[in-house]
């Protein structure tokens, strides 16, 4: 899961403890959280649009999938004239903090990792703020830290 740390950061969720993953608008990242996402599954909290983007957290999935409020309130810059509480286009979960990465894994390093090559984040237009990782990555990722 991807955020913007000048919007919300894994520092951010630390303090905060457990918080929605609101404002998701991409449906195939909608699709990922509705559909992929358990409670208990490990999240990467990715850091993008800033100076070193990259893996900077580790979280975990703290909710089975749910309306995300946002989209029924006209106040809400993610408010959604087309969705209905009967039938929600956007749905979110919570995550909660895991713990912070002794340092951030880069983007950039994670490119120079032949054994990352398939990995969907790293093909090029392929950046949701939602993605599914292998396994397999999942726990070669980890030994970079």
């Amino acid at each position: 899961m991807k955020s913007e740390p000048d919007t919300f950061s894994i520092d951010d969720l630390k303090r905060k403890k457990r918080e929605a993953w609101d404002g998701v608008r991409n449906y195939q990242a909608r699709n990922f959280m509705r559909d992929g996402m358990r409670v208990g599954d490990g999240v990467f909290f990715y850091h993008s649009n800033c100076a070193e983007p990259g893996i900077a957290g580790l979280a975990e999935v703290a909710s089975d999938a749910y309306a995300d409020p946002s989209q029924f309130d006209p106040k809400s810059k993610y408010f959604d004239s087309g969705s209905s509480r009967d039938n929600p286009r956007w749905m979110l979960v919570d995550v909660k903090f895991t713990r912070k990465l002794k340092r951030v894994i880069t983007l950039d390093e994670l490119k120079n990792h032949p054994k990352l090559a398939d990995m969907a984040l790293l093909r090029k237009g392929n950046r949701l703020s939602v993605m599914p990782v292998d396994g397999k990555d999942w726990q070669y990722i980890l030994t970079l830290e």
